[in-house]
């Protein structure tokens, strides 16, 4: 007898007819729909990674749950030869000879009608699941709601200027790499929620995000020439009348203008400039690099002289740099409420708004839901101890002022995950956080004396600082 008749004989002849049974059929049906699905996706992935078309979370799908199915599917097929041959073996109907294959067999033809009829359904099956799936685990639902820990980005995304834009769009983006890299993540990610070992607050992933080449500037174009742009400020102080100031300012945004002269703020630091940060917030930046036009290079320090470039990752200075917070903004107390007041969502009629609002947002809160209880309790308690008349007048206003704070306090603490106010800096400005002054603030000096310019007339020239009603803005017919 030889090799192939005895291989036929001894094991595939046994193989079909103990796996003439459910377990084994349902196994096969399994198998033959995700790897036939599997298959199909192999084929289009290529099709569409030629045409730089590439969804990050389809692979979850593709490359995880489906290789499951089919390993699964593999296993219930011995399972049920081994089930079926147990129980024949004790009923001693184990024959001597095994049927040979033959379709015209009606056990065997039943069998093998079993098998196709279960894999088209599963095939179908799977395909619709697979894609629907797939759809979900690429929208910001997916990113934002089915993983709880990211409910403070989620929350900021929503109301951020960037809330129609894809979360994988800026985190995840097009590529082979950026793909491999996100499964990766994922899975480090998948593991630290299932095994509770997550960070608290969730860490700034500025120093993973891609450069702003492959992100904002799918969108913008930062050497754009945009000029001048006049900002008005208002705030309002802790007396009893809320008093209003405003201040006035152009900011000089500049970029590249049509003769190539970089100018203003963007113009200046979209250049070739590197730098050291030594925190992975980004505060703290004590070694630049600036590459000038002509090819010279400038190496400006505030570390102690011969300290040479200081550990840490070397970056190219681009638009994220400093917007870090555009697609999550969290912002300060007082600036919340100062921005709640000056829209008229907290009346700045009510007395002592601002000193009483500031006091209770910065008070500390268990939860969320705390905080939505004793946050209008404590306003409206507050005026009906010192201001019965304004309870009798402006009851309506009191009660609006209260929802309003309790809106900015869950828009930006979360104390679940240890997300308070100015956990996440704003690198904008240099009003809250150090923002411009991690490197404009008088002592990075390089090795000839000169120093990082700190001219403030170069980003902005101040109208009005803090004044009541600046005349600026009835002539400029704005107030």
């Amino acid at each position: 007898m030889s090799s192939l008749q005895s291989f036929r004989e001894n094991w595939v002849r046994p193989a079909l007819f103990f796996g003439n049974n459910p377990i084994s059929l349902i196994g096969g049906a399994i198998t033959t729909a995700s790897g036939i699905a599997v298959l199909g996706y192999w084929i289009l992935f290529v099709a569409l990674y030629r045409q730089g078309v590439s969804n990050p979370y389809l692979n979850i799908i593709f490359a995880f749950l489906l290789p499951l199915l089919f390993v699964l599917g593999l296993i219930l097929i011995p399972i049920g030869i081994i089930e079926r041959r147990r129980k024949l073996q004790k009923a001693g109907q184990i024959p001597a000879v095994f049927p040979k294959i033959n379709l015209s067999d009606p056990v065997f033809r039943h069998g093998v009608d079993i098998v196709l009829v279960a894999t088209i359904a599963n095939l179908l099956v799977v395909s619709v699941a697979s894609y629907r799936g797939a759809a979900y685990m690429d929208s910001p639902q997916f990113c934002g709601r089915a993983c709880h820990v990211m409910e403070p980005q989620f929350v900021t995304y929503q109301i951020s200027p960037h809330s129609h834009v894809p979360c994988v769009a800026c985190h995840i983006g097009p590529g082979l790499g950026s793909y491999v890299a996100a499964k990766v993540e994922g899975t480090r990610q998948v593991f630290e929620v299932a095994t509770d070992s997550y960070p608290m607050p969730i860490p700034v992933p500025v120093n993973e995000l891609r450069p702003a080449r492959y992100t904002c500037e799918s969108c913008h174009t930062p050497n754009r020439f945009n000029g001048d742009l006049l900002m008005v400020f208002s705030r309002f102080g802790d007396d009893q009348q809320n008093t209003e100031t405003q201040t006035v300012l152009i900011l000089h945004l500049g970029g590249v203008d049509s003769f190539s002269h970089r100018t203003g703020i963007h113009g200046v630091h979209l250049g070739d400039i590197e730098y050291v940060a030594t925190d992975k917030n980004l505060s703290k930046i004590p070694w630049v690099e600036v590459v000038h036009p002509n090819g010279t290079k400038t190496v400006y320090s505030s570390l102690p002289p011969g300290s040479g470039r200081p550990k840490g990752e070397l970056r190219r200075m681009d638009c994220i740099d400093c917007h870090n917070s555009t697609a999550h903004p969290f912002v300060t107390a007082e600036q919340a409420i100062d921005q709640a007041m000056s829209q008229g969502a907290i009346s700045p009629s009510l007395p002592w708004v601002h000193k009483e609002g500031l006091k209770l947002l910065k008070a500390s809160y268990t939860s969320q839901a705390q905080a939505r209880v004793e946050i209008p309790e404590q306003l409206t308690a507050f005026y009906r101890a010192g201001f019965p008349q304004v309870m009798t007048s402006q009851a309506a206003s009191v009660s609006e002022a209260g929802k309003a704070l309790v809106t900015l306090y869950c828009e930006n603490v979360f104390p679940f995950m240890k997300v308070t106010w100015g956990t996440y800096p704003n690198h904008i400005g240099h009003m809250s956080y150090p923002g411009c002054f991690r490197c404009h603030d008088g002592s990075h000096v390089a090795k000839d004396g000169s120093m990082i310019p700190m001219d403030c007339s170069v980003c902005h020239n101040l109208l009005a600082v803090d004044e009541p009603k600046p005349q600026v803005l009835s002539v400029l017919g704005i107030q």
